[in-house]
């Protein structure tokens, strides 16, 4: 029996959701293959939980580190399988056995880390610049998350587009039970959730938020996720000009999050470059009427669900939210919309896309599937 490895170092983090989902439901389809996951110690136990017929394998080596170029190709070279699944760029570039990459988008690329410092950040992204076209050219097949990543991707590296399958991924309903924040119960507010990294284009909802106090002075705008030396800087410039209303809830458990999505009078989503964009789905999927940027994949993800804006021109954004705000009949449109656009996605239907990619890899590795995209 072909054996399959699946590097799942990025299990329980935010983008590892996707490694996540793989292994789970990739284990419902019960593959004939031998699946290795390469895990972490402080996620085996999960991982061996979710998918108890694969062997679980400790991997504790940091991705983009000299010991994951040179200690992780000895330990996949000492398994000898017969193909390894990278789900995120990172991997030892020298390692010579046949790979499929996900390339989930091309945003690290583009956008600079304020909070690092420049000189090292120039030079590490330069590095990752060549480790995504490597991957990219030595893979023998590619997924990527959408059809809009597909093609930059393509374009990109120059690897031909009948090599890259799209496999769209899914959001997930909160089982938590809702809890609310107490300090905005009764309040109306719009929100976000998430990292506050220069292409998120927070700075510009900030700004757009600022004009609609105008138009709504009791509205709120809740930005939610882990305090950060970014969010930092924007909390510091809310105080500098004086701007009332911006809640800062720093991290929110599973079920304050539900409440926030249940209760907003709209979801925000202003970022300027997204690989698939799962906060606005999983709005959708609890009520929240969306108002988009219109930017990379968003539109191709959200469809006619979400109210669009250029990400770039603020008084726009400003007043696409106002509109939603104040139009009943357009909130009650996006939340039925949304509520029908999330249910189109599946991590199951993810999985098996993704297991006919390794039997495509395995069983012809010259040829080139047609794309689910």
């Amino acid at each position: 029996m072909k054996k399959i490895v699946i590097d799942a170092r990025e299990s329980g983090t935010s983008s590892g959701r996707y490694v996540d989902k793989l292994l789970e439901n990739l284990h419902r389809l019960e593959p004939a293959y031998d699946v290795v996951a390469l895990v972490k110690s402080h996620r085996l136990e999960y991982v061996r939980g979710i998918a108890p017929g694969f062997e679980v394998v400790c991997c504790d080596i940091k991705e983009f580190t000299l010991a994951e170029q040179v200690g992780l190709k000895r330990q996949l070279d000492g398994i000898a399988p017969d193909l390894v699944h990278f789900p995120f760029v990172q991997q030892p570039v020298r390692y010579q056995g046949a790979v499929v990459t996900t390339m989930q988008d091309l945003t690290t690329i583009r956008f600079r880390n304020p909070a690092k410092n420049r000189v090292v950040f120039a030079v590490k992204q330069a590095v990752y610049k060549w480790v995504n076209k490597q991957a990219a050219r030595k893979s023998v097949r590619l997924i990527t998350p959408t059809e809009f990543v597909k093609q930059d991707v393509a374009q990109y590296t120059g690897v031909d587009p009948a090599k890259i399958t799209v496999t769209l991924e899914a959001a997930d309903r909160i089982p938590d039970q809702p809890r609310a924040l107490q300090a905005l119960a009764g309040d109306d507010f719009i929100m976000y959730v998430g990292r506050p990294m220069p292409h998120k284009n927070l700075q510009r909802l900030v700004d757009a938020f600022a004009i609609l106090k105008e138009s709504h002075p009791q509205l709120k705008l809740v930005l939610a996720g882990k305090k950060d030396v970014l969010y930092d800087r924007i909390e510091q410039g809310v105080k500098d000009r004086r701007l009332g209303d911006v809640v800062f809830t720093g991290f929110v458990t599973e079920g304050q999050l539900r409440w926030l999505y249940e209760n907003c009078r709209a979801y925000v989503f202003p970022s300027l470059s997204e690989g698939f964009g799962l906060p606005p789905l999983e709005a959708m999927m609890h009520g929240a009427p969306v108002v988009a940027s219109s930017a990379s994949c968003i539109p191709e993800v959200l469809g006619d669900a979400a109210h669009y804006f250029d990400p770039l021109d603020v008084a726009m954004m400003a007043a696409c939210i106002a509109e939603v705000l104040d139009d009943g009949k357009l909130r009650a449109r996006l939340v039925r919309a949304g509520k029908a656009q999330a249910a189109k996605y599946s991590w199951k239907r993810m999985a098996r896309q993704t297991l006919d990619v390794y039997k495509s890899a395995l069983d012809d590795p010259g040829s080139m599937p047609a794309s689910d995209g």
